[in-house]
């Protein structure tokens, strides 16, 4: 029997955390590329490792703020707004 190796503690594959976020896994892949998520770490294999926590409240917090049918772009400002108050 072979064991599948997980990842460290508090970290999900992208398939993982878009099954727990209720998006498709081609959702975070596109979010990643536009700067909105940020994976927390990698696989040997290249895989993308997600905080589980974060990625998934900016998930929320971003389907929350779609659902106003505001753009991607807007989107990412106010994240990035909410960030930088934040420091």
């Amino acid at each position: 029997m072979v064991r599948k190796k997980l990842p460290p503690y508090g970290l999900l594959k992208i398939g993982e955390m878009a099954k727990l976020a209720g998006v498709l896994p081609s959702t975070i892949r596109y979010y990643t590329k536009i700067g909105l998520l940020e994976t927390a770490a990698a696989t040997p294999g290249g895989q993308r490792l997600y905080d589980k926590e974060d990625t998934l409240s900016r998930v929320r917090v971003i389907k929350n703020i779609e659902r106003q049918y505001l753009p991607l772009q807007t989107i990412r400002k106010i994240l990035e707004d909410h960030r930088r108050k934040a420091l």
